[in-house]
């Protein structure tokens, strides 16, 4: 037992999924009832309420402006860059970045707030005091020695399981002020964060994809609902000021950077093809964003070239073909 009593998963209680025990960091423990002063009134708006919080870290942050970002877990290059850079525009501005803390998206979400100085928090699908996925500790340690803080709804010491990742859902929908989806497919568990943010009147912004990109597919969808079409920084801040308003410190200008992305071993499908699919991109671009040396990506691309499975555009670029 750690300092925060953080707590093992079974792999047999999560359902094969495996979490990790050791402590974040030293940060204080909130227990919220719903009827606790700041309990936000979003969770209490929810067709399925949220009845409880239990919080690691700054919990006065559930009292501020927040935005929910999520998106793909299978994230491509695209989806975690647009992750990050609207992420980042939005902690610039003030604005706290909620998300899942998953693998893809949302970790991309958070890291792009904390690079910016600002506060982020994770919503877990287990107990607040579990470490879920086990490779996120060392995001988990800096989101809360930067001020941030880890909530969930299930007990101390919940291990993660797959109906808890749904209710989480809900829980990041309640606590932004409104939800940016940066990258989903067809089907998505992002469509019950969308449906329970418009459960609530607030706006669904989405950043559209390639007509050829299966994790767009869900994004673009939800556009042609009438979600509000995030296209480029003028748009995402004017969406922002129409939210926040007053409420955000001036926007600021940000770079935009790749993040390396999670590659599934078991995927049948190739990630430099889902990378060229998302939007077209060079080499060396793939190789900074997948973590793969140049002459392996100009080799395998080379061979996709060959199979008929991308193309080179003439500016360099490159561009998977249309299935």
């Amino acid at each position: 037992m750690s300092r925060l009593g953080l707590v093992a998963a079974s792999p047999a209680a999560s359902g094969g999924l495996p979490a990790q025990r050791e402590a974040a960091c030293p940060s204080p423990r909130h227990e919220w009832a719903s009827s606790h002063p700041l309990f936000p009134e979003g969770l209490s708006m929810l067709s399925q309420p949220v009845k409880r919080l239990n919080i690691i870290g700054n919990a006065d942050l559930l009292a501020e402006p927040m935005l929910a970002v999520v998106g793909a877990r299978k994230a491509t290059p695209y989806g975690q860059s647009c992750a990050e850079r609207f992420a980042r525009r939005a902690a610039l501005a003030g604005v706290v970045v909620v998300s899942g803390g998953a693998i893809g998206c949302d970790q991309a979400a958070h890291r792009a707030a904390l690079s910016a100085h600002g506060k982020t928090v994770v919503v877990l699908g287990c107990g607040a005091d579990v470490v879920y996925p086990s490779r996120a500790k060392p995001l988990f340690d800096e989101v809360l020695a930067t001020g941030g803080a880890l909530v969930s709804e299930a007990p101390w010491g919940s291990p993660p399981t797959r109906w808890g990742f749904k209710n989480r859902n809900r829980i990041i929908a309640g606590l932004g002020w409104a939800t940016l989806i940066v990258e989903a497919g067809l089907p998505s568990g992002t469509f019950s964060t969308a449906d329970a943010t418009l459960e609530q009147g607030k706006d669904v912004f989405v950043v559209p994809g390639s007509i050829d990109s299966r994790e767009s597919r869900g994004s673009n969808r939800l556009l042609v609902q009438g979600a509000i079409p995030i296209v480029d920084y003028e748009s995402f801040d004017d969406a922002l000021i129409a939210t926040y308003g007053k409420q955000m410190r001036p926007l600021a200008a940000v770079a935009l950077t790749s993040v390396e992305p999670e590659l599934d071993a078991q995927s049948g499908t190739s990630p430099l093809v889902e990378a060229c699919r998302a939007c077209p991109v060079r080499a060396e671009e793939l190789a900074g964003a997948l973590g793969i040396d140049l002459l392996q990506v100009i080799r395998m691309l080379s061979s996709l070239e060959i199979e008929g499975r991308v193309t080179r555009l003439r500016d360099g670029r490159y561009a998977a073909r249309a299935q």
